[in-house]
């Protein structure tokens, strides 16, 4: 099972109301566990029957910090609100962003940027790993919302696209 059939379980149990989802393979156990707001939680231990769960939802800032979500995700692509034209790209996780590839090259995008999609828009640091997040849509960047280097949660807007 990769990484992308993990999330959309993840997904789907989140959608469909089930309480928790446990699913063991040869060399793999998973659980999905879903909180009464609804926020999937899941647990995936491959060959480390010790390890602990990993937070798979945004924390508020009031509460104590929780182990960093696990894999990287396609980016979530919203309408920004019914009567804007813009797209916003959004965080598929939560870690550090960074506009740079490295500290000696250039941004991945500047506001009036035209993307493509599958583009490169930055780099989300989670775990030690450099997640590169491409973009889901064509367009003109429009707005940078975060800064290089700062921390962002899943499901934070990143930048707003102009698809027209």
């Amino acid at each position: 099972m990769d990484i992308k059939e993990i999330q959309n379980l993840i997904k789907f149990v989140a959608k469909s109301g089930a309480t928790e989802v446990k699913l063991e393979m040869d060399d793999f156990k998973i659980t999905i566990k879903t909180t009464e707001a609804g926020a999937a939680e899941a647990s995936y231990f491959q060959n480390y029957p010790n390890a602990q769960p990993m937070q798979m939802v945004p924390q508020q800032q009031q509460q104590p910090q929780a182990p960093v979500q696990a894999a990287p995700v396609v980016p979530a692509v919203v309408e920004a609100d019914e009567n804007s034209k813009y797209v916003v790209i959004k965080s598929p996780m939560i870690g550090t962003l960074y506009r740079k590839a490295a500290p000696d090259k250039a941004p991945f995008v500047e506001v009036g940027a035209t993307i493509s999609k599958g583009d490169p828009v930055c780099v989300i640091e989670a775990m030690k790993l450099f997640n590169e997040i491409e973009a889901e849509i064509s367009g003109k960047i429009v707005k940078i919302l975060v800064d290089d280097m700062s921390p962002v949660e899943f499901d934070q807007p990143l930048f707003l696209v102009d698809p027209s």
